[in-house]
Formats: C-alpha cells, structure tokens, sequence
C-alpha cells in the first residue's frame, strides 16, 4: 500500500524550532514532487512549501519564508521540513503531499497531488 506516513510534531515554544518528516511506503519519493500544506481550526487550507523531484527547486508561502527549509533524503525515501522562529500563528496540523509533475509551479494546487499524508501536529505555544 502506497502512503506517506508524517512524523516529528509536537508542542513547542515561540521562537522555537521543530522538523517534521514525510516518509513514503510502497513508492519511491524521489520520482516525485512533495508539498506541504498545513490547515488551522477554522481556517482554510494553506500551501507552505514545496520541492521538485530533482531538489533543485524549492518554493515557499511569504508567511514562511526566510524561517522554513525544506529538504529531501531520496536514499532514506523521506522529506523534511526544518521550521525555524516559530509562531503561533504558525499552529496547524502539517501535511505532506507527492505529485508526479517535477516541478513546484502551483504548488497550492491541493488537486495536483496524488498521495496526502495523515498529518501531525504542530502547537506553538507558550
């Protein structure tokens, strides 16, 4: 069974840093685009960043650029996003996407995206 599997949520204070993970079962991370979107109560679902199949291409949300990074380990089949002067606005259930197309244009396009994982959550949170 193919899926994404998100980990490495949790509670953390403003100003903090966290990294979450994506890791994929059943396929192979490396044939494909992966986003991150992310989906407060009561607010609409957001597009925060993305990265091509090839790495070379990144894209980032302004509400996170310059505090989020995000990278790939095709060898270990996983994704990372480094979140670095975390607010808590930035408070949200995190989710990795993977689409075939390899590259990041309309990377908020929640429909271009094949497999979404579960989530996992971030709290920023004093």
């Amino acid at each position: 069974q193919s899926q994404l599997v998100e980990s490495g949520g949790g509670l953390v204070q403003p100003g903090g840093s966290l990294r979450v993970s994506c890791a994929a079962s059943g396929f192979a991370l490396r044939y494909y685009t992966i986003g991150w979107f992310r989906q407060a109560p009561g607010k609409e679902r957001e597009g925060v960043s993305c990265i091509s199949s090839s790495g070379g291409s990144t894209k980032y949300a302004d509400s996170v650029k310059g505090r989020f990074t995000i990278s790939r380990d095709n060898a270990k089949n996983t994704v990372y996003l480094q979140m670095n002067s975390l607010k808590p606005e930035d408070t949200a259930v995190y989710y990795c996407v993977a689409k075939g197309a390899p590259y990041c244009s309309d990377y908020t396009r929640s429909d271009e995206y094949r497999y979404w994982g579960q989530g996992t959550q971030v709290t920023v949170s004093s």
